[in-house]
């Protein structure tokens, strides 16, 4: 149990300084405190409901990982798989099926029949029981997800932005009736202790690793400090180089500004378009979906300027610029940026 920042910066700082040659790590960490964590790549005042959030007292913080906003507390056993690069596969859906293995036996071991849902979820029965996200940081490849030990659906709900006081009715049912936990699969919570030395045995199995207790080193140490300071920054938070437009809004004659919006396999993308005479003048990319490496989706954004949205081959030209970037988007293809794309355009309307 550790405080909500500190929770988030332990992966983050251990991954900053490991280097090829380094031990594999493992974190197991459960917040103290309550909060809202969002994905590397979304934009958190389109996102969180962040009066709700500042009035109960959730602090709201930015993981360099991507997928969805969700609400955490200490009913959710969080565990971090930080390997060096060369000693973990490389394309992210690899990634999520080697170290997911552990995790279904575990579950499965303590009665809960739990299975991998393409991308990247785990399912018990038709029910969520957990995500899991990958990423790079420096030199170290990054998996994690949780434990779904119990869930507060009342509080999730609450703290995402959403249109209308109905809506977020219909959110609170949707999360009761397709979310599940080990309270709710068991009728009771496992104790800790049991959980954990099922998922070490597991993770030794499946991993083919010996797993021993250990301490932070001194680098390491310094290094989680500093990204515990990091997360709590604003501009971290914010991200205040993301451009936000308003929704439609016509500046001068064959200028605009629009949203658009497309949901792939791998999840929710949105754009916010800047055009000129039809031609791409600046784009923003946002979403809940995965992108290694995380600077792939600014780069593609950037490259995009001055495409024709009028052009039949859009679609292949964006292919070609993320073949060219080198971007693993597991679930996102060329066709889903290109329909995000032409939703704002059809704002301009």
């Amino acid at each position: 149990m550790v405080p909500a920042p500190r929770s988030q910066a332990l992966f983050h700082g251990i991954a900053s300084v490991m280097h090829d040659g380094d031990d594999p790590v493992l974190t197991l960490v459960s917040p103290q405190q309550p909060y809202v964590c969002i994905g590397m790549h979304q934009d958190v005042v389109a996102e969180v409901d962040e009066a709700y959030c500042r009035d109960a007292g959730l602090p709201v913080l930015r993981r360099q990982v991507g997928g969805g906003a969700v609400y955490l507390d200490r009913n959710q056993l969080f565990f971090h798989f930080i390997y060096p690069v060369n000693k973990a596969p490389r394309r992210v859906t690899d990634l999520y099926a080697h170290f997911v293995a552990p995790v279904l036996a575990t579950y499965q071991a303590l009665g809960i029949d739990a299975r991998l849902r393409p991308i990247n979820d785990i399912h018990v029965n038709d029910r969520k029981i957990g995500g899991t996200g990958a990423a790079q940081i420096g030199d170290a490849t990054i998996f994690v997800g949780s434990f779904m030990l119990d869930f507060d659906v009342e509080t999730m709900a609450r703290c995402l932005k959403v249109p209308s006081e109905k809506f977020r009715d219909k959110l609170r049912g949707t999360l009761q009736d397709y979310i599940t936990t080990m309270r709710r699969e068991l009728g009771s919570i496992p104790p800790r202790e049991t959980l954990v030395a099922r998922f070490l045995r597991d993770v030794g199995e499946h991993l083919r690793v010996e797993p021993r207790h250990d301490e932070l080193r001194d680098d390491e140490i310094r290094a989680v400090d500093e990204w515990e300071r990091r997360l709590q920054e604003p501009d971290w938070l914010y991200q205040p180089n993301r451009r936000r437009f308003a929704e439609g809004v016509k500046i001068t004659g064959g200028v605009h500004l629009s949203e658009g919006m497309h949901k792939a396999r791998g999840g929710l993308v949105r754009v916010r378009l800047l055009s000129q005479n039809q031609r791409i003048a600046d784009l923003d990319i946002s979403g809940d979906f995965t992108c290694i490496p995380t600077s792939g989706v600014e780069a593609l954004a950037h490259a995009l300027r001055g495409l024709d949205l009028a052009s039949a081959d859009m679609t292949p030209r964006i292919a070609q610029h993320m073949t060219m970037l080198g971007l693993d988007l597991p679930g996102v293809d060329a066709a889903d940026i290109a329909s995000a794309i032409r939703g704002a355009c059809a704002q301009e309307d």
